[in-house]
């Protein structure tokens, strides 16, 4: 598994969690969504994100683009 699959895997994951919290739980956990979707924007412009930084830590490899 690569860096960048493994993100794809955990903000996918966190998606589907907050949605399946909002529905069966409280509305208010689609703030989450909000979040994750703002913070994947913010990641395109700026490349900070700290999820690659703790996988990369992990010493899961990183391998450019989607092959």
């Amino acid at each position: 598994m690569t860096v960048e699959r493994a993100i794809l895997l955990t903000v996918g994951g966190l998606i589907i969690v907050s949605v399946l919290l909002a529905v069966y739980v409280n509305l208010n956990w689609l703030w989450l969504t909000g979040i994750l979707g703002a913070h994947l924007i913010q990641a395109s412009f700026t490349g900070l994100c700290p999820v690659v930084i703790m996988l990369k830590r992990m010493g899961l490899p990183s391998k450019p683009g989607f092959a």
